[in-house]
């Protein structure tokens, strides 16, 4: 019988239920484990993308007033294309493009609250353009907010330096312009239905 047994062979044993329904969970949770990394290091990205802009728009902007403070402030404006556009030192107490110069402390405050509300939106960052535009924002709100904490007349009364001048329009500076382009880019997305966090609507 034992010989019997071992030359037909031994049917195979069949798995224990419930075996392969435990594989497919450990797949679902490998692949759910690969997917959160995999966005963990695309949402550091974008505030990377982030900081960058802001850092380099904030370095411009302050770049730009040191030079301006030093050889253009008290001296006759310089003409770059004619009577339309000149490089002129005024000193702005009010907000971008000088208009409410009589609240200068509240939008110290305002420009302040801008920096620590995206600082705390970047967590949820996972959309590039998104980070272009606040990082624009971002450093705009610090070349400002610098001004009106380190210039004449006092802390958080501080003016600020503009220099750009064009023909009709108000006299500005970098971190204006900057804060236009953030502010523009954010409508544009918000029209296409484009989140910070990357999820798009469609009507």
């Amino acid at each position: 019988m034992a010989e019997a047994e071992r030359i037909i062979g031994t049917p195979d044993t069949p798995e224990p239920a419930g075996t392969e329904p435990e594989q497919s969970d450990a797949g679902a949770k490998a692949a759910g484990d690969a997917g959160t990394t995999a966005e963990r290091p695309r949402g550091r990205r974008r505030i990377a993308v982030l900081f960058g802009v802001a850092a380099f728009a904030y370095a411009l902007d302050l770049i730009s007033k040191m030079i301006v403070v030093a050889k253009l402030e008290h001296h006759p404006p310089i003409e770059i294309i004619g009577d339309w556009l000149k490089f002129e030192a005024i000193r702005n107490a009010g907000a971008a493009f000088g208009f409410g110069e009589a609240f200068t402390v509240i939008f110290t405050v305002i420009a302040a609250a801008v920096i620590v509300v995206i600082a705390r939106l970047a967590r949820k960052l996972y959309s590039l353009p998104w980070a272009i535009a606040l990082g624009l924002l971002l450093g705009g709100a610090l070349g400002n907010l610098t001004d009106r904490i380190f210039r004449s007349p006092g802390v958080f009364e501080g003016a600020v330096v503009d220099f750009i001048a064009p023909k009709h329009f108000a006299v500005f500076n970098l971190a204006d312009s900057a804060i236009v382009c953030g502010g523009i880019l954010i409508v544009l997305l918000s029209f296409r239905g484009l989140d910070p966090d990357g999820t798009v609507h469609k009507d």
